[in-house]
């Protein structure tokens, strides 16, 4: 079982345009709406390839009861701490030509006892003896304090279990400081967050910080892994087009399920060797690609991702430091 947390889920609304034209009035052909948050993506990703997920998440108004019945519609388990903010809602205007446009609301704030609510169901579902791994997964609400982050790697260490951060800001300097076996963060996240001038230095900052192995996403450039000692390199599915929202959480799903089915945990598993690296780096590619393929984010058709993964292998690099 993968424990999912979405700091910061919400009512992820696409519409589908004829044209994105800035300053005017335009015409919906097309609505979807579906549970969202970064988190909540990687876990529906996960569970149509087969993958056994647990969601945590804080949800609180209509938004948030919107969230628990559809994900029960979904068939997803999940814990949900309520609050008293209302779930937030995020708005994609996507067409056949431009790159998708995303209106993100910044969410709730929570108190203490809301964030220590969460924190107890991770542990307690990190306790359990086929928890393998926990994924952190997207922003924090307003005014969230990123310390809460790293006490989720902390109880993720103190069970054994892998952990994998996906966040941004200083919440994913906290989560490298906690010891996060991963840190995945996009090029602009990862320089963002740093303040480094290129990828190799940013990563190393997260590596001196305490993170195991810094996995950076580079969009159409593909994937990389950077360790102490070199960087692990693995391009992009070529020839793929559609939709890239959600694309970097199928490739965090894709990540993770590599490494747990590697039987990687943390202190008991197969270490970092490049191999499972780069195994990991390509499923990380192959889900991500399936995902450009949807219409929207969170869902993966598995035979595309098969299809990606038992093609010719990509060309790989291994730099050294």
């Amino acid at each position: 079982m993968i424990v999912v947390v979405t700091p910061n889920p919400a009512v992820d609304v696409t519409y589908r345009v004829a044209e994105q034209r800035l300053g005017e009035t335009q015409r919906v052909l097309e609505v979807q709406r579906r549970p969202g948050g970064k988190g909540l993506n990687v876990g529906r990703v996960l569970a149509a390839t087969g993958v056994t997920t647990h969601a945590v998440l804080p949800l609180g108004g209509a938004p948030g009861r919107w969230i628990t019945d559809a994900l029960d519609d979904l068939g997803l388990a999940h814990t949900d701490v309520v609050v008293s903010g209302e779930t937030r809602t995020t708005v994609t205007v996507v067409d056949d030509a431009a790159h998708p446009t995303m209106f993100g609301e910044p969410g709730p704030v929570l108190v203490p006892a809301e964030w220590g609510a969460v924190g107890a169901a991770v542990d307690e579902l990190l306790g359990h003896d086929d928890a393998d791994a926990l994924v952190v997964s997207g922003s924090l609400p307003s005014r969230a304090a990123p310390e809460v982050v790293a006490s989720w790697v902390a109880t993720a260490r103190d069970h054994g279990a892998l952990s994998v951060v996906d966040c941004s800001g200083a919440a994913l300097l906290a989560a490298a400081r906690a010891g996060a076996t991963v840190c995945k963060p996009n090029v602009e996240e990862l320089l963002d967050a740093t303040g480094a001038a290129d990828e190799r230095a940013g990563a190393l900052r997260l590596l001196e910080l305490g993170a195991g192995v810094v996995v950076v996403s580079r969009g159409a450039h593909g994937i990389a892994a950077h360790t102490t000692d070199h960087v692990l390199e693995v391009p992009a599915v070529p020839d793929v087009a559609g939709n890239p929202t959600g694309a970097g959480d199928a490739a965090t799903a894709g990540l993770v399920a590599a490494l747990v089915g590697a039987g990687f945990r943390t202190g008991t598993g197969a270490p970092f060797d490049d191999d499972r690296l780069l195994r990991a780096l390509r499923s990380a590619a192959a889900h991500g690609a399936a995902a450009v393929l949807r219409p929207v984010a969170g869902e993966v058709d598995p035979a595309d991702v098969h299809r990606f993964l038992t093609t010719p292998d990509p060309d790989r690099t291994r730099t050294p430091a």
